[in-house]
């Protein structure tokens, strides 16, 4: 029986606890996960951190995405200063945080009991957590390129100490990365510019995939009318959003009100920093958390994306296509999707640029409603996370080949 024949066994390992889905890399990983199970084609034993609390209360959206979980005991979420001895470290902070003793003697215990056919690391930081004497076809699906992140903070970074920071763990990210990648039968990229990213520092076993999206979840509304209502969404206690939404409210957002005194800016994610929030700026509200983003944003005439740093793919944008909200962006907050400016969204850099855009998506609903089916018809022909899920199989059957 060939490899295309037979049931893959697969180890899937995470450094985050994919449920609940709050942010953009779980998201895009349980689309995977899913579209995997769902082909029948792998067998997943999926690993990560996970209380029993957890385990009880998620076990069903598990059963959707694995056909076995295995949890080892979360690290407690530290302050700050308590991280500040990290920097220090050899690895960068973010990577040394997720290498804690309970993830290691977790992962080294499965794979030396069990021969599985491929080991998938999610995300890049989970390559820290890989033995040494690990041996057979191994995967690591990266989410973006993340010593650029680093590098496009340490260049929009508000003082000098923080740019230097930033480029401090620039430098520590760019090593890890291109050395831990190295060490891979196949690199997982969530877009032909990432993997081009990638080939260009001689990592060409990297292979892209569509930025997948659950089309039946995120179903199709005709745009709304009615009282002016913009919405972002989006983990708020990620630093690119962060960044992004503190220049929209304090650069854009004034030039939006000025022509429209009632619209409301709605930033839906969990976590915002409280000096944004205490802010009390007019117009805008944050949700925190909520347990299904669609509720907050049907609404909305304008859906935004105005980051000035980031990597990978923006999965926001393509769920807020799916469900029709038309979408205003910066060339980063679009970066990597394969769509077009005035056919699919609107594309806007700067303060005066994205309040153009807002204002005539709130105006315009003729506008809105050709962006929202040309966006709905794209992402339906093209990016369903069954689609992405059958490149993401490909590329591990390729991986066990190439092994």
């Amino acid at each position: 029986m060939s490899l295309k024949e037979r049931r893959l066994k697969i180890a899937f390992i995470s450094p985050v606890f994919l449920f609940p889905a709050d942010a953009g890399g779980k998201i895009r990983t349980g689309n995977i996960l899913r579209g995997l199970k769902e082909s029948g084609r792998f067998e997943i034993t999926l690993v990560s951190p996970a209380t029993p609390e957890q385990q009880r209360e998620w076990q069903g959206e598990l059963e959707r995405q694995c056909d076995r979980f295995i949890g080892w005991a979360p690290s407690a979420v530290r302050p700050r200063w308590q991280r500040a001895p990290d920097l220090l470290s050899a690895l960068p902070i973010n990577v040394a945080a997720d290498r804690t003793p309970a993830a290691v003697g977790a992962v080294e215990k499965l794979l030396a009991a069990e021969r599985f056919d491929v080991v998938v690391f999610d995300f890049v930081h989970a390559a820290v957590l890989r033995p040494a004497s690990l041996k057979g076809a191994t995967v690591c699906f990266t989410h973006n390129v993340e010593a650029e992140i680093f590098e496009r903070h340490a260049k929009t970074a508000a003082s000098a100490p923080l740019r230097w920071l930033w480029a401090s763990q620039a430098a520590k990210m760019r090593r890890f990365e291109r050395e831990a990648l190295a060490s891979f039968t196949r690199i997982v990229a969530v877009s032909e510019r990432d993997a081009k990213k990638f080939a260009a520092d001689g990592l060409t076993t990297a292979r892209a995939i569509p930025t997948g999206v659950d089309l039946d979840f995120f179903f199709w509304q005709t745009p709304a009318d009615g009282s002016p209502t913009v919405v972002f969404t989006g983990s708020m206690d990620w630093e690119a959003n962060v960044d992004g939404i503190r220049f929209y409210i304090e650069e854009v957002w004034p030039l939006v009100r000025a022509k429209v005194p009632n619209a409301q800016l709605r930033v839906v994610g969990k976590n915002p920093p409280a000096s944004l929030v205490q802010r009390n700026v007019q117009g805008v509200s944050f949700t925190g958390f909520v347990d299904d983003v669609r509720d907050h944003v049907r609404d909305a005439q304008a859906f935004v994306i105005p980051l000035r740093v980031g990597g990978g793919t923006r999965i926001k944008a393509f769920e807020a296509m799916a469900m029709g909200l038309p979408v205003v962006s910066t060339t980063i907050g679009i970066e990597g999707l394969d769509v077009d400016d005035g056919t699919h969204f609107l594309r806007a850099d700067g303060a005066e640029a994205l309040a153009s855009a807002t204002l005539k998506l709130i105006a315009d609903g003729t506008l809105r409603l050709k962006l929202s089916r040309a966006a709905r018809e794209l992402v339906e022909a093209r990016f369903g996370h069954r689609v992405a899920a059958d490149v993401f199989g490909r590329i591990l059957v390729e991986a066990v080949e190439a092994s």
